[in-house]
């Protein structure tokens, strides 16, 4: 009796099983057939635009640049100051463009107050046919290596003697149009750049037209893999504007750089080789100067977060080849994380002439402290 009643217990325990199982089967295969339904509807669905309203804010950052610098032959020696405050709004506008803005606030020399000024400001093209860019507003001109890089990205504190003396602290930043070409050359990269702009209004080797006599460049960008750690590229720059006599200045620039960043070890070394070269022939009202200048540094990580710089400058100016600068740097610079660096930079600078209202001294030495912080999303600068 008690066999009966147990398998009695058992055909009843294997009949729910069973149909247990045969309910959870179709559950699942009902759930399976409302999935499947989903994915067509949504494949059926039409495209989404280009920016939705999750994405439709710009990418916002904010970087500070502030500054501890020692000269050693003025009265007043130490100076500190917020150097510069930059505000970025990047974004794509729609398929065909995005835009970029750069707000910079920075010091007055004379009244010591604030103000801002629009930096950068350009609509880029994202689909033009035939391997062509174009890009139209306010921007940093494609000129050698060092021009259209923002300040507080380079390895160095102070800008290069022979920038400066031929294209001022901001260098070439004006307002036109550039076109960009991807040369169809399969064997390396190859691009060229043209840029017709209005003319600077405060540059030491060109300044706004009167006239028609606009401010050209020309810029043919080569770069090489040399193997999977190295790279090279040359660049060959060509400028021609009116300049403060209203006559004509050409500039012609080479800039050569050498990269090493081992694939196995590429967050604890690298090196970096470049150099810049520039030959001026300004035509003044009663002379034509032939100037030249340049610099060549080196920038060596020596670890996860160090870096060092060692720079060497020589420049004469757009106006007289007579006069001759020359500057040696060591800069060492600590990279806590992407959004954060301190450098400190030695500089020793000697001139063959002294003019305190141009800022031309003998010899002097200076020191620079530098601390970068950014907030936000700041996207990556030229390689």
């Amino acid at each position: 009796m008690r066999k009966k009643i147990f398998l009695a217990l058992l055909f009843l325990l294997l009949f729910y099983a069973a149909r247990a199982q045969t309910d959870s089967t179709r559950a699942d295969s009902l759930l399976l057939l409302q999935i499947q339904n989903q994915l067509q509807q949504q494949a059926s669905a039409p495209a989404a635009p280009a920016r939705s309203a999750a994405s439709a804010n710009p990418d916002i950052s904010a970087i500070g640049d502030f500054r501890i610098n020692y000269t050693s032959n003025q009265k007043r020696n130490f100076n500190a100051e917020l150097h510069e405050a930059e505000i970025s709004l990047q974004s794509v506008v729609d398929p065909y463009a995005r835009a970029d803005f750069f707000i910079s606030f920075s010091r007055n020399a004379e009244t010591g107050e604030f103000g801002a000024e629009v930096e950068e400001g350009y609509l880029t093209t994202l689909s033009l046919p035939g391997h062509l860019q174009l890009k139209a507003g306010k921007f940093k001109q494609m000129l050698g290596k060092i021009n259209s890089v923002h300040p507080h990205a380079l390895f160095f504190v102070d800008m290069p003697n022979a920038y400066v003396r031929f294209f001022g602290e901001e260098g070439l930043n004006d307002e036109g149009i550039s076109v960009s070409w991807l040369l169809p050359n399969h064997a390396f990269f190859q691009e060229l750049t043209l840029e017709l702009t209005d003319g600077p209004r405060d540059n030491p080797s060109f300044a706004r037209s009167t006239e028609n006599n606009y401010l050209r460049l020309v810029k043919l960008k080569n770069f090489w893999d040399l193997t999977s750690n190295a790279t090279l590229e040359l660049g060959l720059t060509g400028v021609s504007g009116a300049n403060y006599s209203q006559h004509s200045t050409n500039i012609g620039a080479v800039d050569l750089t050498y990269k090493w960043k081992p694939v196995q070890f590429n967050t604890y070394k690298s090196f970096t080789f470049q150099n810049e070269f520039y030959f001026s022939r300004a035509d003044y009202l009663d002379k034509t100067v032939k100037s030249i200048g340049w610099y060549s540094l080196i920038n060596k990580q020596v670890s996860k977060r160090t870096f060092v710089t060692a720079r060497y400058d020589y420049t004469n100016l757009p106006s007289s080849k007579q006069f001759v600068e020359q500057a040696a740097s060591v800069t060492l610079g600590w990279y806590a994380t992407e959004f954060q660096k301190i450098e400190l930079q030695g500089k020793y600078t000697t001139a063959n002439e002294e003019d305190e209202l141009n800022n031309f001294k003998k010899n002097f030495s200076s020191v620079f402290l530098r601390w970068i912080f950014v907030i936000g999303t700041h996207g990556a600068h030229q390689y």
